[in-house]
């Protein structure tokens, strides 16, 4: 077993409550509960010895190992291969549909012999609270359970286990035709055990969870060139949306890092009131409303409680229930990811100033409303217009900016953009729904941020727009600006700002977000590519019309996905994967540049 394999090396299962992590070699080394952003019950991934992991794969020393998707869905399937016959792993998580928070989750591993004879063991090793909580083992023929200080863990199969110290250890061999299962299931102490699994029922479950996923994703209204990309992205989207909130995370992972030994590893297990506007924003452009619709909701109630109150309208990020406490700590006794030190849980960055995340906010509401999607109810519409008002007097200040940096507030110009365009579609809700609101000192204010944009954030030595005022840094954030109407996509000044970042951002296609050297931001180390900003590179190119350059980046940007088709948050210099795993940052802006790369494309074909 690999002590730490490639990030990219994995798929993604979840019930739309939690995900797990599983290797391309059986491994599940990633595993949290009961939420996106509980304590770790598997994380070998941060630390193979302490983190715990539950292997359940072929044995042999020449196994060929394959992973794919089930088509269409988030059933995972791992292919053995060897000279003595062909296994195959299939593990899932059973939707959790009834939008009610559950403390209780299922995930089901079950294993076939496909041709010839073949070989099984299964180690299950959890390790509690980040490998800090000890557990009690209960071991009795097919199943097993061990239990935590706050949860338990059943394992229950169709094959006998065998106690290894505090661990449980199984062997089994299958031929042609046979299959097992093993079913895991976490729960509150005291909760009933689950029933024990039978080959009809683990098969059931298998074609309700396959049913649904295929259902919802034949939902998208996209028919374009790259069906698969974009389908595996919105299936990412959703699994990393919260069901009884609306609340996407950022990633399903923490402490993966963003240069390997590095000390850049964040914890993205919670709800970026930016990253999850953009997620419902991709998906919107799919068509999916219902998605839409519960996140309005949630941001809406985010706006509300602090109407009123001084400080800040919104927190930069929230737990998935809207819990605004998210303190950090630094995990000592785990190593991290081939000891990328150190590993933190939680996330500092929560009581950062970052101003733009009004105009993220807006520009997802807006889309969701005047596409009929959601209504603007007037309780509702209050507490966006109170942030309005709010706004008028508190964005032109320094802040943290998009890019979290921990190196001091500045002038960014990208929060600038977007604080525009919270007053522009402030202006459109209220007048598409006839609300009230002061809109002409919305109006005169959105103006104002124009004005100061373009005469202080354009550097006439760069021919660009650039990261803050008085700088002569570039931002790859700034490829936002067309697709939120600042400027024009063909403006002369967007254009010659395009053509900046190709000479000082753009490698090979790929893109960076800034350059950490030029403009410091206060952390050792250096990064990869940024994904985000590749797919956002590609949509700007498209909508300036250079659409041969803009599809080769595309293409080539789609080769770096992993087997499965998912993405981290960066790509390294010889093409790894890297940081937290799967990025909805990097789905959701592959949707977007598939969307307007497909449209410029079809525009262009016509007489």
């Amino acid at each position: 077993m690999d002590r730490y394999p490639p990030i990219a090396e994995h798929g993604l299962v979840g019930d739309l409550q939690t995900a797990a992590l599983i290797s391309s070699k059986g491994v599940l080394d990633w595993f949290a509960a009961p939420r996106f952003d509980s304590p770790s019950i598997f994380a070998a991934l941060l630390d193979h010895d302490r983190g715990g992991y539950f292997r359940l794969a072929a044995d042999g020393d020449n196994v060929t190992y394959r992973q794919l998707y089930y088509p269409d869905t988030a059933v995972l399937v791992t292919r053995f291969m060897s000279p003595d016959g062909v296994g195959e792993l299939m593990d899932w998580m059973p939707p959790n549909t009834s939008r009610r928070p559950s403390d209780r989750h299922t995930l089901i591993r079950g294993v076939r012999a496909v041709r010839g004879t073949v070989s099984f063991s299964l180690d299950c090793r959890p390790r509690f609270d980040y490998g800090r909580a000890p557990h009690e083992l209960h071991a009795d023929g097919h199943s097993a359970v061990f239990h935590g200080p706050d949860l338990s863990l059943h394992l229950q199969g169709t094959f006998p286990l065998e106690r290894a110290g505090d661990d449980v250890h199984a062997t089994l061999t299958l031929d042609a035709g046979q299959v097992a299962g093993m079913v895991m299931t976490v729960c509150p102490p005291g909760d009933p055990a689950p029933p024990a699994p039978t080959e009809e029922g683990v098969t059931e479950e298998l074609w309700s969870a396959v049913g649904f996923w295929q259902s919802w994703v034949s939902a998208a209204n996209y028919n374009g060139r790259w069906q698969n990309s974009v389908r595996r992205s919105a299936i990412v989207l959703k699994l990393l949306t919260y069901a009884p909130t609306g609340a996407p995370v950022a990633a399903a992972t923490m402490g993966l890092p963003e240069q390997v030994g590095g000390e850049r590893n964040w914890d993205y297990r919670f709800t970026w009131v930016r990253d999850a506007s953009l997620s419902v924003r991709a998906l919107l452009d799919l068509g999916f409303a219902e998605e839409a619709s519960a996140f309005t909701t949630w941001i809406t109630a985010r706006m509300r409680e602090r109407a009123g109150l001084p400080g800040e309208r919104l927190q930069v990020m929230y737990r998935v229930d809207g819990d605004p406490r998210l303190d950090e700590e630094v995990l000592d006794h785990l190593e991290g990811y081939r000891g990328s030190y150190p590993v933190r849980a939680g996330n500092a960055a929560m009581d950062q100033l970052q101003l733009d995340i009004y105009g993220e906010a807006l520009y997802a509401m807006c889309e969701a409303r005047e596409l009929g999607l959601v209504q603007a109810g007037y309780h509702s519409w209050q507490g966006t217009a109170s942030v309005l008002d709010w706004l008028v007097h508190n964005w032109d200040r320094p802040d943290e900016g998009i890019w979290e940096t921990r190196g001091g507030r500045k002038d960014f110009t990208y929060s600038r953009v977007m604080t525009w365009v919270a007053f522009d579609r402030g202006i459109k809700l209220a007048e598409h729904f006839s609300r009230p609101g002061d809109i002409e000192l919305w109006r005169h204010t959105r103006d104002t941020v124009l004005q100061q944009i373009m005469d202080r954030g354009w550097n006439e030595a760069e021919g660009a727009l650039v990261q803050h005022y008085d700088s002569d840094v570039l931002d790859a954030s700034l490829l936002l600006i067309p697709r939120v109407g600042l400027l024009a996509a063909k403006d002369p000044s967007w254009l010659t700002t395009l053509d900046a970042m190709d000479r000082k951002l753009v490698s090979d296609s790929l893109v960076y977000r800034y350059d950490p050297a030029a403009s410091p931001d206060g952390l050792r180390g250096c990064e990869g590519t940024f994904s985000l900003c590749t797919f956002l590179y590609v949509d700007a190119l498209a909508r300036a019309g250079r659409l041969r350059q803009a599809r080769y980046a595309f293409e080539k940007m789609l080769t770096y996905a992993n087997h499965v088709g998912l993405f981290a948050e960066e790509i390294g210099p010889a093409g790894e994967q890297l940081g937290n795993f799967p990025q909805a940052f990097t789905h959701l802006s592959l949707i977007m540049a598939a969307c307007t790369l497909d449209e410029a494309l079809d525009a262009q074909r016509k007489p």
